[in-house]
């Protein structure tokens, strides 16, 4: 018996190495994942060094990733001119935060409560609601910009935040992912345990079904606040004292070469925002998709 045991134990063994990967295997994989990452990073550097350019040194051939003589004037000559416009930044600025933020909350929200009513409730006409959702995920917002122009403006809320609100909210991509996350990781046998406990729909909603669907809001926090924040509100906002910053930005930037400096300072400033809600809610997105499953 201790023999068998003995040749049965070395077997396991041969077994698992053989499935480990070599030193070298891991060295091999390790570069390749550097190289990868210095490729998607090169785009950010290039722009980064850009704003800390001279405006000589900015055209100078072949470009430069990382600038001889840096300096700050970008930034300076960004807020000097910023300063001069009869409409204060801090308002182009509240505008677009207060925009980004209601907007992407309550399409979080009002996504998650229609998922969770589409992917654990059955009602007539459940099915011909999903699959009309996942039509309109052909079609570009280019196509329905004319449709959604005539409905805002019989709405009455044309030229107004309410306008780049609105069609964040009714955004049928929040709706498909929230619903797709909760039919892997909702099971029915969790909801029928909390019903059973005394739990109501609105309980479990918020303390069961959102904290295990994590991942899917916080994915969709971060697509939702890059869309708005880059939002220009062309053809919705025409009075100069509601448009949002990169309206006012790129009204900067349109004189021509004399301000390429000036435009590179602009392009790090919008991107800040969507790579610091990304790289603060990175860790929490893979922490909660590694511990948010359940297995009946």
């Amino acid at each position: 018996m201790k023999q068998n045991d003995a040749v049965k134990n070395k077997h396991l063994k041969v077994k698992t190495k053989r499935l480990n990967r070599s030193k070298a295997g891991d060295v091999g994989i390790d570069i390749m994942l550097i190289l990868l990452a210095a490729f998607m990073v090169l785009p950010m550097v290039y722009v980064i060094g850009n704003s800390f350019k001279s405006f000589d040194e900015l055209f100078v051939f072949p470009p430069r990733f990382i600038p001889l003589n840096p300096t700050t004037a970008n930034y300076l000559d960004l807020f000097t001119v910023l300063s001069t416009s009869w409409v204060p930044i801090s308002r182009y600025l509240f505008n677009t935060v207060f925009v980004t933020v209601v907007g992407g909350i309550a399409h979080i929200f009002i996504s998650s409560l229609a998922a969770y009513a589409l992917c654990k409730f059955n009602f007539p006409g459940k099915n011909v609601m999903f699959q009309t959702v996942v039509l309109s995920l052909m079609f570009s917002a280019t196509v329905t910009q004319i449709p959604s122009f005539l409905i805002i403006a019989k709405l009455g809320i044309l030229d107004t935040p309410w306008s780049l609100i609105l069609p964040a909210i009714q955004s049928s991509l929040g709706l498909y992912l929230m619903k797709q996350f909760m039919e892997q990781l909702i099971h029915d046998s969790l909801l029928e345990a909390a019903r059973i406990d005394g739990a109501g729909e609105i309980r479990i909603f918020g303390q069961i079904v959102m904290p295990l669907v994590k991942p899917a809001w916080l994915t969709l926090m971060i697509l939702t606040i890059q869309s708005l924040w880059n939002s220009t509100g062309a053809g919705y906002i025409f009075s100069e004292e509601i448009k949002m910053l990169p309206t006012a930005l790129s009204q900067i930037t349109a004189t021509g070469i004399a301000r390429a400096g000036v435009s590179a300072a602009i392009t790090v400033i919008m991107m800040l925002v969507p790579i610091l809600t990304f790289v603060f809610s990175q860790s929490q997105m893979i922490e909660t998709m590694a511990t948010s499953g359940m297995k009946d």
